[in-house]
């Protein structure tokens, strides 16, 4: 008679593409989003929390590389058929929200709200199917005035948390401009915009992927396909030669600027120098390959935005679809402008085209300029860690009107990667004074000196294990990074002192010096039990 199998034990390991997160990551994130909150606060957005299950039908089909409205999303099936989904971003709920409660908000309504979001995709490193957002929109505003605060707000944000200005640059373009090249290229009908949908969606995630594919994988992909090097092969938009020249007109952007810039330069060279040399300046003040330039020369960015907006109006032709893009942009740079976020913060950069498909006017990524080393110890810039842009057709969905709205994203783990690279923050995070237990029959004397601790506001804890082997609860104290350990035995208390030992100093001494220094500093000393909350916070305050 076969034995019955015992059951299979689970693993103890988080699924593929999440993870756990422990203390001083957290802290860490919840100083961060407390930091930026004030921000989005001094600006006059409230709080919102919104659910994080919606109907599937709410979600729609936004993300990118997505065709399918089951595909990207976690979604199941309820008992009486409704598919509900974890929302993937904080955007599609804040449309639902607005038009359920459209009665009752304030119109403009500006809400930010913080929280984790989900996406059903092939996770990959640092890249993970769970993982936190920071949002502030404005709906009801079809002004492009709310398009140039939230870039402010971005900025003024960034160096809240501490990204230098120079270390980030906001780069500004607007979806009607790339509308208007595509109107150009003839996959884009005013009178019919189903028409040719399936061929734009390709071209906008197409471009979206420039900087990861190049120019080539852009310029494949918008005619039969492109075969990646493990031998993937992904649909071209299969555009007609002078479509796809057209196109690339507007992918080449920056390089013809550059060059236009540098002509005009050189002719200047003979009749104004100075001149010739801001066009030089101009053209540092943006290129990756100067970076010490771009800290001197970002006042030169004007001159690149304006020859950048010039360069636009070319290649959208008589579309006046691209025509308004390229009003909106030069609109967005004066308002900018005028509340002093002058060219070294802001940049107009076509190849700025987002991912998501909901966007419909100005879209903005905030890049973080400064080099960091990879694993394999090679430089590179650390890129990314925001966007956002108008999305006037999101709420219209539920009402059938038409509803303005802009709004930004902060990807947190990704800041908070970018702060770590900067050397602003290090994982460290300061555990709880640990006050031992020499006795178990004392265990009141103990609590009450933690609690005098934490009613002085120092974080504390008396020792919970087994106190039988003293050496372990110094231990439990290392691995907690327990700053200050405090110590009361029999002895002790007959006396009425009590021992406190400073970790941080013992573990120094440890390192490096020699008996004497020991003898000179000691880190362990004792004091009348009376004193016992101000010389841990004297030892606290020194080692802060």
């Amino acid at each position: 008679m076969a034995k019955d199998k015992k059951p299979r034990r689970p693993r103890a390991e988080a699924p593929k593409g999440f993870r756990d997160y422990f203390g001083a990551e957290v802290t860490e994130r919840k100083q961060m989003l407390d930091q930026i909150a004030e921000v989005y606060h001094r600006y006059g957005f409230d709080p919102l929390e919104s659910s994080a299950v919606e109907t599937l039908e709410a979600l729609g089909k936004y993300l990118p590389d997505v065709d399918r409205p089951h595909a990207g999303v976690f979604a199941w099936q309820e008992d009486e058929g409704d598919w509900l989904a974890l929302r993937y971003d904080l955007t599609a709920p804040l449309a639902r929200v607005a038009a359920q409660f459209r009665n009752d908000l304030p119109s403009p309504y500006r809400r930010y709200a913080m929280g984790p979001v989900w996406r059903n995709e092939k996770p990959g490193p640092g890249r993970f199917r769970q993982f936190y957002q920071c949002d502030a929109d404005t709906v009801g505003a079809a002004t492009v005035a709310a398009d140039a605060e939230i870039c402010a707000m971005l900025s003024d944000t960034l160096e809240a948390v501490g990204i230098p200005r120079g270390d980030y640059i906001v780069r500004v373009n607007n979806r009607k401009v790339l509308n208007g090249v595509m109107e150009v290229a003839g996959v884009l009908d005013p009178s019919d915009p189903s028409k040719f949908e399936h061929e734009r969606g390709i071209v906008l995630r197409a471009i979206d992927k420039l900087d990861r594919l190049g120019r080539d994988g852009v310029r494949a992909l918008l005619g039969e396909g492109r075969k990646d090097p493990s031998g993937d092969f992904t649909e071209g938009a299969r555009l007609s030669n002078l479509q796809v020249e057209v196109i690339m007109r507007f992918v080449d952007a920056y390089n013809v600027v550059d060059s236009r810039l540098a002509q005009e330069g050189s002719r200047a060279l003979e009749l104004a120098p100075e001149y010739a040399r801001e066009l030089d300046r101009a053209r540092y003040s943006v290129s990756p390959t100067f970076n010490d330039e771009r800290q001197y020369f970002h006042s030169q960015r004007a001159i690149w935005n304006a020859r950048m907006l010039d360069y636009l109006q070319e290649i959208i032709g008589n579309s006046n679809i691209g025509f308004s893009g390229v009003q909106e942009l030069r609109e967005i740079e004066e308002l900018l402008e005028a509340q002093g976020y002058s060219s070294d913060r802001i940049l107009i950069d076509p190849s700025v085209v987002r991912g998501l498909g909901y966007y419909t006017g100005p879209v903005f990524e905030a890049e973080l300029t400064f080099e960091i080393t990879d694993e394999k110890g090679r430089p590179r810039q650390f890129g990314s860690v925001a966007g956002g842009g108008r999305y006037d057709d999101l709420v219209k969905r539920f009402t059938g009107q038409a509803v303005p709205a802009t709004g930004v994203s902060i990807g947190v783990d990704r800041l908070l990667a970018a702060l770590r690279a900067k050397g602003r923050i290090h994982g460290n995070m300061q555990g709880p004074v640990v006050v031992t237990v020499m006795d178990r029959d004392r265990m009141a004397d103990y609590q009450a000196m933690v609690g005098e601790l934490r009613a002085s506001g120092i974080r504390a804890e008396v020792y919970l294990g087994n106190p039988k082997n003293f050496g372990n609860q110094l231990k439990y104290a290392d691995k907690r990074r327990s700053p200050v350990a405090v110590i009361e035995g029999g002895d002790e208390k007959e006396r009425g002192v009590v021992q406190i030992k400073d970790l941080v100093l013992g573990a120094k001494i440890a390192e490096s010096a020699t008996l004497e220094e020991w003898k000179e500093r000691p880190s362990q000393f004792e004091v009348p039990r009376g004193q016992l909350v101000a010389e841990v916070r004297r030892i606290l305050a020194g080692e802060s």
